[in-house]
């Protein structure tokens, strides 16, 4: 299948990171002009506080709306949505989002394996996920879960990532469809 037609069947793209990667989104997001075919969703591992500097931060970037996630907030095409911090984020088959406050999972909550997961069980073939930087293995099971609902996974090249760790991790074990460096990333999700 081709990489366009690929595209026209997305409708969430799910991505996940930890330490590095909001370098490589306040590089992708002021590039993005409009969403209209597709939500993005950003995951990525954050202090236990509540505020929403992240948010703010991510919001003064780009000029496609940032919508904070609360329990049962609608999933809705052409918005970025940020996970929260401290809360494990699940996606519903009515097309909303849940908070979920249960155990860590690698560390880390939010779990980006849990977040791919959840997404890959609602969304299916209409799901990409992008792994990007990070120092710790999670994420690496949700882009299996991915594939196996036959979405899409892109991890980020290792070596142009802050923290190859969890890139690299993925490259080796979770068999993603593509590895791409952060400008081939931005022209995947980037409509033309």
């Amino acid at each position: 299948m081709e990489k366009d037609q690929m595209k026209e069947k997305i409708k969430v793209v799910v991505i996940g990171g930890s330490a590095g990667s909001l370098e490589v989104l306040l590089q992708l997001l002021p590039k993005l002009h409009s969403i209209p075919d597709f939500a993005l969703v950003i995951v990525l591992h954050r202090k236990n506080a509540e505020d929403s500097t992240l948010e703010n931060l991510i919001a003064m970037k780009t000029i496609v709306p940032v919508v904070e996630i609360e329990d049962k907030t609608p999933i809705q095409a052409g918005a970025i949505y940020i996970g929260p911090s401290d809360y494990h984020l699940l996606f519903e088959k009515d097309n909303t989002f849940a908070l979920d406050v249960s155990e860590k999972i690698n560390f880390s909550r939010p779990s980006i394996d849990l977040a791919f997961e959840s997404a890959a069980d609602v969304f299916g073939p209409e799901l990409t996920g992008i792994l990007l930087s990070g120092a710790n293995a999670d994420g690496t099971n949700g882009l299996k879960a991915i594939k196996r609902e036959r979405g899409t996974t892109i991890v980020q090249l290792p070596e142009s990532a802050e923290m190859p760790f969890m890139p690299n991790h993925a490259k080796l074990n979770a068999n993603p469809d593509f590895i791409l460096d952060i400008p081939e990333i931005l022209n995947y999700i980037m409509p033309q």
